[in-house]
C-alpha cells in the first residue's frame, strides 16, 4: 500500500471527507499552476530567443558595423 492510499484510508477512517476533498482540490489547483508557470516560462524563453534573432538580423542588414 503506497503512502497516498494510507493517507486516504486514515482520512476516511476519521470521517474527514471534506478535508480530503479540499486536499484533492488544492493539489489539483497547485498542479495546474505549476504547469501554467512552466509553460509561461517556456514561452518567455522562446520570445526572448526570437527577439535576439530579430536584433541580430537587423544589425546584419542595417549597415551598422556594431
Amino acid at each position: 500500500m503506497n503512502s497516498f492510499d494510507q493517507i486516504t484510508e486514515a482520512v476516511i477512517r476519521r470521517g474527514d471527507l471534506a478535508h480530503l476533498a479540499l486536499f484533492v482540490w488544492a493539489s489539483g489547483a497547485s498542479a495546474l499552476l505549476a504547469m501554467t508557470l512552466r509553460d509561461l516560462f517556456a514561452a518567455n524563453r522562446r520570445f526572448d530567443a526570437f527577439v535576439r534573432e530579430l536584433s541580430l538580423f537587423n544589425r546584419r542588414h542595417s549597415g551598422d558595423p556594431t
